[in-house]
C-alpha cells in the first residue's frame, strides 16, 4: 500500500450511522469514538450531519451531539455539516451555536444548508405548512446579525433582542467579548449555495458525496463570483466525498453496497434504511433497481486504503479543493471508524495522544 502526504487538510463528516441491528446509543457512542480518533489522528474539522425521519440516521440534532462531543476532544473543529436553517428560527440557531462556542471557545462550525434533510411528509411537520425556503438569504442574514448583535438603526430586534450567549450578552453584562462568533459556512450541492457564499465571502462546503458531477462547476462558480468578506479575504472550498477504506475490496463494496441500498430505498420513497451486507447482497433486485444500486456503488471512493487515497489524490488535482472531508459510508459505526482509521494511516496522518483529563 502506497503511503504518502494528504493532498489537503482532512476532516470528517458524521452522520451518527445507525444501521440494520444498531440502536442508537450505539451510534452515539460510534460517533465519539470517531471524533475522539480524529482528534487524534490530526484531522481538521468534524462535522455532524441534520437529518430527520430517517432510521439510518441519528443525527437530528447536531447541537446536541456537539455539545457531547467538547468534552471528548481538545483541538478539533467542531461544527453542524450542517444545520437545515429553513428548519428553524435563526435566533435558535444563534444561540444553539453561540453555546457551544462558549463552550469550546474558537472550535466552532456553523454550516448552513436550505434542504430539508429528510422526505417531503418530514418536512411539512417540521416547516408547519411553510413550502418553501425562497428566504434562504434573508434568514441567513439574518442568523449573522444575531451572531454579531449587529442589526442595523430601526431594526425591530436592535436593542431588544439577543442572541444568549453571544455578544449583545457580553455587552449588557458589561463584559469583554467572551469569543468570536462561530465559523458560518454555506453548504450546497448545486450551484445555488456557491452564489450565495461568494456573494457573503464566506467559506464554501460542496457535498459531492450527493452530487459528485457538479463538483468542478460549483467551485469554478464559486471562486469566480467571491467578493472578500470581514471573515474572509480570498474563497475557501471545502468538499466532501464518499468513502469506504477496508482491509480488501471485497469487504469495502460489501460496505459500500449496503449504503447504496439504503439510497435506493429513499429514492423509491422508503425509509431510509440501511441493512446489513448479508441482506443488501441477498436482495433480488430488478433491473432498474440494479442500476440505481449500481450508480450509488460507484459514486462512493471504495476498496483498499490505496486504492481510495489514490482517487482522492485523482480528485483533488481535478477540482483543487481547499480541504477534503472524508464522508465514510458503510453499515456500520466499526466500519466507517475502521475506514477512517486506514485513510489516516494511508496518508501517514500523526498519532497525538489526548489528554486523559478531556475524557
Amino acid at each position: 500500500m502506497a503511503r504518502g502526504s494528504a493532498p489537503a487538510p482532512l476532516s470528517v463528516l458524521d452522520t451518527a450511522l445507525a444501521g440494520r441491528g444498531i440502536s442508537a446509543a450505539d451510534a452515539l457512542s460510534g460517533s465519539i469514538a470517531l471524533a475522539e480518533l480524529a482528534d487524534r489522528r490530526g484531522f481538521t474539522r468534524y462535522w455532524v450531519t441534520e437529518h430527520h425521519s430517517m432510521p439510518g440516521v441519528s443525527s437530528s440534532s447536531p447541537a446536541v451531539l456537539l455539545a457531547r462531543l467538547t468534552a471528548h476532544t481538545t483541538r478539533l473543529r467542531l461544527g453542524a455539516g450542517g444545520v437545515m436553517l429553513p428548519n428553524h428560527p435563526p435566533l435558535i440557531v444563534a444561540e444553539q451555536y453561540g453555546l457551544l462556542q462558549a463552550l469550546a471557545p474558537d472550535r466552532i462550525d456553523l454550516g448552513l444548508g436550505r434542504a430539508p434533510g429528510t422526505d417531503r411528509a418530514t418536512a411539512a411537520a417540521l416547516r408547519r405548512g411553510r413550502s418553501d425556503d425562497d428566504d434562504f438569504p434573508q434568514q441567513v442574514v439574518e442568523l449573522l446579525h444575531f451572531l454579531d448583535d449587529d442589526f442595523p438603526e430601526g431594526h425591530p430586534y436592535r436593542e431588544r433582542v439577543y442572541a444568549v450567549p453571544g455578544p449583545g450578552q457580553d455587552k449588557e453584562n458589561g463584559v469583554s467579548r467572551t469569543s468570536g462568533r462561530p465559523s458560518v459556512w454555506l453548504l450546497g450541492s448545486s450551484g445555488y449555495s456557491a452564489r450565495l457564499a461568494a456573494r457573503l465571502g464566506l467559506p464554501f462546503a460542496f457535498a459531492a458525496h450527493f452530487s459528485p458531477d457538479h463538483v468542478d462547476a460549483a467551485l469554478r462558480l464559486y471562486r469566480d463570483r467571491f467578493t472578500p468578506s470581514a471573515v474572509l479575504a480570498e474563497p475557501y472550498a471545502l468538499v466532501s466525498f464518499a468513502v469506504m477504506a477496508a482491509d480488501d475490496e471485497h469487504e469495502a463494496l460489501r460496505q459500500t453496497r449496503s449504503y447504496a441500498h439504503s439510497m435506493m430505498r429513499m429514492l423509491h420513497g422508503k425509509s431510509y434504511l440501511v441493512p446489513t451486507p448479508d441482506e443488501a447482497a441477498s436482495y433480488p433486485c430488478t433491473a432498474g433497481e440494479r442500476m440505481v444500486l449500481d450508480r450509488w456503488t460507484d459514486s462512493v471512493l471504495h476498496g483498499t486504503p490505496g486504492q481510495v487515497t489514490e482517487r482522492l489524490n485523482r480528485l483533488h488535482e481535478v477540482a483543487r479543493p481547499d480541504e477534503i472531508m472524508l464522508a465514510s459510508v458503510g453499515h456500520s459505526p466499526q466500519a466507517l471508524l475502521h475506514s477512517t482509521r486506514l485513510i489516516a494511516d494511508a496518508y501517514d496522518l500523526p498519532a497525538t495522544p489526548v489528554p486523559a483529563s478531556t475524557h
